[in-house]
């Protein structure tokens, strides 16, 4: 009877575990996580600061479906080390898990930038539950948020404290709000929806350093402005956790190395998720994590199920409008492009060779995964590229 080790339980540890237990009935799966809560969704931490959720309604499989798995799911529980020859880990606590084949999917952390005062009382960074659950309870007793980086995760929490009655200023040191997913055009069209909502932006700026004595009190910028602040929580990208890959000899460069069968060079562990790096590539996001995990799952049971890749396509809510980008959004204008746009939609496609090689689409999202498709599949448009962005256009003609 195979016996099955998963670290982390985030959507590529989950679904991996959900794969192995449909092909294989009887082996013994063992996911083990940091997180005190089972899966859930880390897109919803805002609405939970806001208030606008409980804490269990961001769970997205419960204890009660591992059990009904037959699946051993470990909370609060940092697995730190391992060894490769024994096929073992083991955790800060001291307890040691064998394996036979073994995931690490133990995801990303937030990046923390080398800011003068980033230890202060009342500076954080949100990616799980326990950071969301400081913060909401931190924010009762504050009026001024600064945020320092425009990411997704960052805005988000910042509209969250919008909604609780803060005033939030925005301190990104890009030009442009979302570089990933947005050109120019479009960050000005977010970034004057967000304003309309009460945002306050400074774009193009670098945090010099966090005042205050022992708690924050405000931000001073390099240009020298000294913006109030009770709170500040820093957005600055995340990195993958590798803790694991040294003590079980993984390669490594900006993740955890793994072929199309999403195998690293240990024959029998596996990465997949935010801590996988798939041909050069880290990808972070949840389409790619969610593919991986089904992979790696089945190739853990003896399939051979190949990788080639996923589309970057993120699909999101920002501070409630509709946001879908894919591909390469030609920020630099190097390529054709078909642009639509009024007051509150902004959409777009890249063309290359009579190919689509990138989308936006900021507040109607109607027709995205048809248009990811056709990227994917490489498909020509070159008589329909004139009117894809048309009222009334029929995606199935893709």
């Amino acid at each position: 009877m195979a016996n099955y080790l998963i670290v982390g339980n985030g959507v590529a540890g989950a679904t991996a575990a959900e794969n192995i237990r449909k092909l294989d009935k009887d082996g013994t799966i063992t996911v083990v996580t940091e997180e005190d809560l089972s899966f859930y969704y880390r897109i919803r931490l805002n609405e939970y600061i806001s208030g606008g959720i409980e804490e269990q309604a961001l769970i997205a499989k419960n204890a009660r479906w591992y059990k009904d798995q037959g699946i051993d799911l470990i909370l609060d529980t940092r697995i730190t080390g391992g060894n490769p020859r024994e096929k073992t880990v083991f955790s800060e606590k001291g307890q040691t898990f064998s394996y036979d084949n073994l995931l690490i999917a133990a995801g990303s952390h937030s990046f923390i930038p080398p800011i003068n005062g980033s230890d202060k009382t009342g500076t954080f960074a949100l990616r799980s539950i326990r950071d969301a659950r400081e913060i909401s309870f931190y924010a009762k007793d504050i009026k001024d948020v600064v945020l320092i980086g425009g990411g997704l995760l960052g805005l988000e929490a910042g509209n969250a404290m919008r909604k609780l009655g803060k005033k939030v200023v925005v301190v990104e040191f890009f030009p442009r709000l979302l570089p990933r997913q947005l050109d120019g055009d479009g960050a000005k069209r977010l970034q004057g929806m967000m304003e309309e909502m009460g945002f306050s932006f400074r774009l193009g700026a670098k945090t010099q350093e966090i005042m205050g004595e022992e708690k924050v009190d405000s931000v001073l910028l390099e240009g020298g402005e000294n913006l109030p602040a009770g709170m500040v929580i820093i957005s600055a990208g995340v990195r993958p956790n590798m803790e694991l890959a040294d003590s079980l000899d993984l390669e490594i460069d900006k993740g955890i190395k793994v072929d199309e069968h999403l195998r690293t060079n240990q024959n029998n562990v596996f990465a997949a998720g935010d801590v996988a790096e798939f041909k050069g590539m880290p990808y972070g996001i949840w389409p790619a994590a969610m593919e991986q995990g089904k992979i790696a799952g089945t190739n853990m049971v003896g399939e051979d199920t190949v990788y080639q890749g996923t589309t970057m396509a993120n699909t999101l809510k920002v501070v409630g409008i509709d946001l879908a980008s894919a591909g390469d959004i030609d920020a630099e204008g190097d390529f054709e492009s078909k642009v639509v746009t009024d007051e509150e939609v902004y959409k777009k496609i890249v063309i290359e060779n009579n190919r689509i090689i990138g989308c936006i689409m900021l507040g109607d999202t109607k027709g995205f995964d048809k248009i990811t498709k056709a990227m994917s599949g490489k498909k020509d448009v070159s008589q329909l590229k004139d009117n894809i962005l048309s009222e009334g256009f029929d995606f199935k003609m893709l």
